[in-house]
């Protein structure tokens, strides 16, 4: 499945000033998200109990946050996020940041 049918397919679940987030919860277990931040913008920041979480970057440049550590972010890159674990996506670039996120459907997310 192309970005475009993704899109199609997905639910648009936040479009705002910051970022458009896209879910797709066709699995019974995880969530396929996708997200455009835009630039000189960050995400809010969680950490999921009991989850781990994926995140694949595809294009832009910026920071991801775990925990204490700071790690710049570009095209190709892949974090592990451990279940616990606070993590926080910058946008320090000039273009749109976009990556994939996968984890557990829980309460609140995904889960219906």
């Amino acid at each position: 499945m192309d970005l475009e049918h993704y899109k199609r397919e997905a639910e648009l679940i936040r479009d705002n000033e910051t970022y458009r987030v896209f879910d797709l919860d066709t699995l019974e277990d995880l969530n396929l998200s996708f997200t455009e931040l835009k630039p000189g913008k960050s995400t809010t920041g969680h950490s999921h109990e009991e989850a781990d979480e994926v995140y694949m970057f595809i294009s832009g440049k910026g920071e991801m946050e775990i925990g204490e550590k700071k790690e710049k972010v570009k095209k190709g890159d892949v974090f592990l996020i451990p279940e616990g674990y606070f993590h926080r996506v910058r946008n320090n670039g000039w273009r749109t940041l976009k990556f994939w996120s996968v984890f557990e459907k829980y309460e609140g997310r995904g889960l219906k």
